[in-house]
């Protein structure tokens, strides 16, 4: 299994962790604080660009968890496990929410946290997660 990218912005309270292979490219985190994600610039995430809580609550919005964070000070500490629960986005990826473990074709076994998208189109190169296929090939579903 090929090895997954991570990113890391750290400012004095929290590491924010951004994981490509996971974004959707919904645009959620740069329409909701460009201050902070902006794609057009280098490095996309300026983590000095809002206050520590700002920040937080939009990447709390992020639909395919591809934006997280940890707190500094718990950087040891397990992420907190949430219930479980599923949404299909209309015309794009069925999210699960929650902490859950997945298994792909391989063997291989993922633990995701917080949301995982999975794709609904067929097109993603990235199955079984959403990778924004569905965007370009106009899915409707």
């Amino acid at each position: 299994m090929e090895d997954e990218i991570t990113k890391h912005y750290k400012n004095q309270d929290i590491t924010v962790i951004w994981k490509p292979k996971v974004c959707i490219h919904s645009a959620v985190c740069f329409k909701g604080l460009p201050r902070v994600f902006n794609p057009k610039k280098k490095p996309w995430v300026n983590i000095e660009g809002s206050s520590t809580e700002v920040i937080i609550a939009q990447i709390d919005q992020c639909p395919s968890g591809a934006l997280s964070y940890v707190h500094n000070s718990n950087e040891e500490l397990e992420e907190e496990t949430i219930k479980t629960k599923m949404e299909v986005l209309q015309n794009g990826p069925l999210l699960v929410y929650g902490t859950i473990e997945v298994k792909d074709k391989e063997g291989n076994k993922t633990l995701k946290n917080k949301t995982t998208a999975f794709c609904r189109c067929g097109h993603s190169e990235n199955k079984p997660f959403c990778d924004g296929s569905h965007i370009k090939k106009e899915f409707v579903g």
